[in-house]
């Protein structure tokens, strides 16, 4: 048996291709949107992939389970767990609890295990080369490395009311009838590792097992101690933020995501083509360099994507592709980093891009505005309307924010405009921990219409400032700038 794990940094995501050696065939799990590395292993392998499935409907990223299903006539496998509500809008065979996949002698058992979810299947992975007991066992969004998938995800990024409850009685329960049972051998493959909001302490360990997990994770007490309210109240306690793409995600997710097919190589734009559709909005682009260069100089309106191999992540903060169809144009240095920046975008469903430049010749540039942390307060002061602005998680900002600052995720501000005074009111000042999630949220309020400035060195830089001048801090700059505007 082959079992390899194919692992996004982007969005902290794994996706498994499970393989019979002696009959050449393979399954994945829970596959991305581009799909090439799938059909490298099968290639690399000799392999053909004959069936595609998933844990659940994903939240955090558009699952490649169709797109991979069209490209090699592999049969898709679905949850048929969960009631109505939870009932993919697209065909495969559903599987319910107990329900098997067969490959040559390997046999993958469907284990219905609710809690993150109330659709969600996790696959005991059985050699039978070896043995007739499983060894492995994939649980998607149900167990991690050290940490379980938050129940809370629902209402947090899917509109759903007060579900977090029931879903952390479920995963308690899942814990003690599936993955408890099982003896401590069993290699535990998760879907995400450190980094990901589908949890709150994920491991970055690719891998554990029951045995370990029984003993050592945080949950192990509740559960010996048949604690559910504890373990409850432990689960729902301080899990981060939910970034506001989600909830387009579960709904493509649940549809069907768009088929993307065979992708055309990305050719590089003339920058006087790309001037006339920056002027006339038909391009958006996207600049791809560090925040320090970016804030030396960017092109008018563009999206600041300060780390490439965080393409995906902040182009969901950014860009909304449900409410605007406008092609990117991304600075690159190449058309290899051009594709592997799309590569990124697709995983979110941002499927447009135009092309590519590597140069900011011809086009029209501007200076971000910034303002260094001494003269913050002075500026709040004196600047009608100027509001603080934290775009970092809810639980950063509790452990310690410059004070007044309201506190509103950078992956939620384009989505959430309603919680921001009137773009007419006055400027923005903006900040996170060190000022790269701020460029990317700081790019997309500019882009739709607000005056912002970024506060330099954000709060690692403020809180330094005011540890060296010893400044008194004001209990609330907001109100501070709301009274120096009478």
């Amino acid at each position: 048996m082959l079992l390899e794990r194919i692992y996004d940094e982007d969005l902290a995501q794994a996706s498994y291709f499970i393989g019979c050696q002696a009959q050449g065939e393979a399954i994945v799990v829970d596959p991305r949107r581009d799909i090439q590395p799938y059909l490298d292993l099968a290639d690399h392998h000799g392999m053909t992939i004959t069936a595609v499935t998933e844990t659940h409907i994903h939240a955090d990223f558009l699952s490649g389970t169709r797109e991979l299903a069209a490209a090699t006539g592999a049969q898709i496998y679905l949850s048929g767990e969960g009631g109505e509500d939870w009932t993919y809008g697209f065909e495969g065979v559903l599987l319910k609890d107990l329900d098997t996949i067969t490959l040559g002698n390997i046999t993958i058992t469907a284990r219905h295990t609710p809690g993150h979810t109330p659709e969600h299947l996790s696959y005991l992975v059985t050699d039978g080369a070896f043995t007739d007991e499983p060894g492995y066992y994939l649980t998607g969004d149900f167990v991690f490395s050290g940490d379980l998938g938050r129940p809370d995800l629902l209402d947090e990024a899917a509109g759903f009311q007060d579900t977090r409850f029931a879903g952390a009685k479920q995963l308690f329960a899942s814990l003690k009838t599936s993955f408890l049972t099982l003896p401590d051998h069993v290699q535990v493959f998760p879907g995400h590792g450190a980094g990901s909001a589908c949890g709150k302490a994920l491991g970055a360990l690719p891998s554990t097992t029951v045995g370990y997990e029984r003993r050592f994770a945080w949950w192990a007490p509740y559960l010996q101690n048949d604690d559910e309210q504890g373990f409850i109240d432990e689960l729902l306690d301080g899990q981060p933020d939910a970034h506001a793409y989600f909830a387009r995600m579960k709904r493509q997710n649940k549809q069907g995501p768009a088929l993307l097919g065979q992708l055309s190589a990305l050719q590089q734009l003339d920058n006087r083509e790309i001037a006339r559709g920056l002027q006339n909005g038909t391009l958006a682009f996207v600049d791809t360099r560090p925040v320090d260069q970016v804030h030396r100089g960017t092109v008018t309106g563009a999206l600041s994507i300060p780390d490439a191999s965080k393409a995906a992540t902040h182009g969901g903060w950014a860009y909304d592709p449900e409410s605007e169809d406008t092609p990117l144009v991304p600075l690159a240095q190449d058309s290899e980093q051009a594709e592997e920046i799309r590569d990124h975008l697709v995983r979110v469903g941002i499927d447009h891009v135009a092309g590519y430049t590597p140069t900011l010749e011809g086009l029209e540039t501007s200076v971000p505005a910034t303002l260094a942390p001494q003269d913050l307060e002075s500026f709040l002061e004196k600047t009608p309307g100027a509001h603080l602005l934290d775009v970092r998680n809810r639980t950063e900002h509790a452990q310690g924010h410059v004070p007044g600052s309201q506190q509103l995720n950078a992956g939620k501000v384009l989505f959430h405009q309603e919680e921001l005074p009137a773009q007419d009111a006055g400027p923005l000042v903006t900040y996170c921990q060190s000022g790269l999630r701020n460029s990317v949220a700081a790019s997309a309020l500019r882009r739709a219409g607000y005056e912002v400035v970024e506060l330099e060195g954000s709060y690692a830089g403020w809180s330094a400032w005011t540890a060296h001048s010893g400044a008194a801090q004001p209990t609330d700059l907001n109100a501070a700038a709301q009274e120096g505007a009478r």
